[in-house]
């Protein structure tokens, strides 16, 4: 019968039988009392057999994922199981979950009442973005008895997209928007400045400044008129994401990319939320994405669709086709927010002439990782004469970083250097802070 095992249970007292027959070798009463347990075992496996496959009786399973599962967060999956067997029920449930989670030994079990219902949580936490397909839901049901183990497939085949993390992006759009902060590593910055766009010409009324006066206006008219002026409230900024192999190492599971592209994401929606237009330019040896800045309300679903499909190239970045891009798409003085990953000193140098170059038009900021763990490592306790050496190498690592970030600020380009786990808090952070200083 198809889907019948046997269970543990079934070999256990097949062991004592057979265990009997032999003890009972040449004894008459053991022999015969071996029979009857074997007869006995046999009626009671096949009543359990006609328990377990009564046609009437059904067990079903239904999965619930969500319609958009978050990169690099739990995802609660639900399971629903409905039995309408009038005995309880043991089950153990192997759900075929994604082969990108490279997990074999999934399983939970339960014990399911007569004409029950139960519902069963657990999470997965993606590291990738992109499509992950679920099999069949595997129900290995047995009854009081225990004899007999049947496995029911239920369910169907279904697919989860795994997009950007949303569930980050609302998070600090909370934080950011309403100026507080219950985590450490957000700040509160204060106003300073401010920049100002032209509204209309007026005529001059007391209290107004002086210094907004419009001569030629006033000599036309010939009476006093003004220059009136609004706070400027929807400026540029543009994430751009390099997707070049350097943003291919990792970091607990995760890519850089990923990293990047989840702070891209909450970067460019808390943009939208402070009336600012957001853009997004990708690339690596040629260009990805390219969404000019705008403040639809349909920019942000373009921009989520668009990074949910941005793959990593084993290309080197062409940052000579990303200046042509930036001078094709950006006509006025736009904030850029560069998302990159330089390896050593000579990778920096390399680029460095395009930074330049680009932070004479725009404002750029230039956001790199280090790793934390290297860091540590560095200042580990030496125990051996290889831990020297090796304690060498990180301490190098770490001031190569270092040096990357005096050079780009000798040269007046903005910097954040940052670990992958507080790249959106750190960015979040500067876009504030530039914000707030006016100097966007």
């Amino acid at each position: 019968m198809k889907g019948l095992y046997l269970s543990n249970r079934f070999y256990w007292v097949l062991s004592g039988i057979i265990a009997l027959f032999f003890m009972g070798y040449g004894i008459r009463v053991c022999f015969e009392l071996a029979q009857i347990f074997l007869a006995l075992l046999g009626v009671l496996f096949i009543i359990d057999f006609v328990l377990l496959y009564y046609p009437k009786y059904h067990l079903k399973a239904q999965r619930e994922i969500p319609e958009l599962m978050n990169l690099g967060d739990n995802n609660a999956i639900k399971i629903r199981l409905f039995s309408t067997y009038p005995f309880k029920l043991m089950v153990d449930i192997v759900d075929e979950i994604p082969f990108q989670f490279q997990d074999r030994s999934f399983e939970l079990s339960t014990v399911l009442a007569a004409h029950g219902m139960v519902n069963f949580d657990y999470e997965l936490h993606p590291n990738e973005r992109g499509e992950y397909h679920f099999g069949v839901i595997n129900l290995f049901v047995h009854s009081p008895i225990n004899l007999a183990k049947r496995r029911i497939k239920s369910g169907k085949p279904e697919i989860g997209k795994v997009f950007p993390s949303v569930s980050q992006m609302k998070k600090y759009e909370i934080l950011a928007l309403a100026r507080i902060s219950t985590l450490d590593g957000v700040k509160k910055i204060r106003r300073i400045g401010h920049n100002y766009e032209f509204d209309q010409i007026k005529n001059y009324v007391v209290g107004d400044d002086t210094r907004s006066i419009n001569w030629k206006a006033t000599g036309k008219r010939n009476q006093l008129m003004v220059n009136q002026y609004q706070d400027e409230r929807s400026q540029a900024v543009y994430v751009y994401i390099d997707k070049s192999r350097s943003m291919e190492m990792r970091f607990d599971g995760m890519r850089y990319l990923d990293y990047a592209v989840n702070s891209a994401l909450v970067m460019l929606n808390i943009a939208l939320k402070k009336h600012d237009r957001a853009g997004l330019v990708t690339f690596s040896n040629k260009v990805g994405a390219s969404i000019k800045a705008d403040r639809s309300k349909i920019q942000l679903k373009r921009i989520l669709e668009q990074l949910y499909r941005e793959k990593p190239s084993e290309k080197e970045a062409n940052y000579d086709l990303m200046m042509r891009i930036t001078r094709k798409m950006l006509n006025g003085r736009s904030l850029i927010l560069l998302y990159t990953n330089f390896e050593s000193i000579h990778a920096l140098e390399r680029q460095l002439p395009y930074l330049k170059r680009l932070n004479k038009m725009h404002m750029i900021v230039v956001i790199f990782f280090e790793d934390k763990e290297i860091e540590n490592f560095s200042q580990s306790e030496i125990t051996d004469e290889a831990s020297i050496y090796q304690r060498i190498i990180a301490g190098k690592y770490v001031s190569t970083k270092r040096k990357m970030q005096n050079i780009l600020a000798k040269h007046r380009i903005q910097t954040i250097l940052t670990t992958p786990e507080n790249l959106s808090i750190d960015s979040l952070n500067k876009y504030l802070e530039l914000k707030a200083r006016g100097l966007i």
